[in-house]
């Protein structure tokens, strides 16, 4: 979808999620994002612990019900990913308490889709092995958890066979190049971050070569 906020306000279908589903698909959006974090600490992906963290801080609203039967909703989502984003641009978490206390649903909503930019529909949303759902969000996306790439899918990349220390993605860039990503380096975690790698480089690439016709 093009639209940021249309795409972001269809998660609203699939709550409520409990509090792994949640943090999956917060991190899967995160990902997907492709925005980069200019504080290192805010570079780890919502976990359960997370979670909890800024609901006892009251960063978070508390879910419905208590224990395992605790839920969360949109808003829920909407907060997580609010406070992520600014974790990523440095601010701290006095500040952003601040910030979401006098922001109002319908501007939260709004500051999230912008600072995403770009947000895949719930039925493009890739997860990595770290935060693959197992619970309700695994049953709406089919039980499919990371997702791999086959060269029909992406120009030419091709997905290690295993993702034992050393393993590489290789990911065609056009007229026989190749881009190699080793599997754990933070631009290659998804197919959308690694693809939008080769097009950045593909794109230097054609600048280039077109800046030395010209000379």
């Amino acid at each position: 979808m093009n639209d940021p906020l249309i795409a972001l306000r269809e998660y609203a279908k699939l709550a409520p999620w409990n509090i792994r589903d949640l943090a999956a698909l917060s991190g899967g959006i995160l990902d997907a994002s492709g925005v980069t974090p200019i504080n290192a600490a805010a570079q780890s992906r919502p976990s359960d612990r997370t979670i909890r963290f800024y609901v006892t801080r009251h960063l978070m609203s508390p879910p419905d019900g208590r224990g395992t039967a605790a839920t969360y909703g949109y808003r829920h989502l909407l907060q997580l990913l609010a406070i992520k984003l600014r974790q990523m641009e440095g601010v701290t978490l006095t500040a952003i308490t601040r910030e979401l206390a006098e922001a109002p649903g319908d501007v939260l909503e709004k500051r999230v889709a912008s600072a995403l930019g770009s947000i895949p529909a719930p039925d493009q949303l890739e997860f990595d092995s770290r935060s693959a759902p197992r619970g309700r969000v695994a049953r709406v996306f089919g039980n499919r958890g990371p997702r791999t790439e086959s060269a029909p899918e992406r120009r030419g990349a091709v997905e290690p066979a295993a993702l034992e220390p050393g393993a590489w993605y290789r990911v065609g860039i056009g007229d026989g190049a190749e881009l190699v990503l080793r599997y754990d380096h933070p631009a290659a975690r998804t197919a959308q971050l690694r693809q939008r790698v080769a097009d950045a480089v593909a794109r230097v690439l054609r600048e280039s070569a077109a800046e030395q016709g010209e000379r």
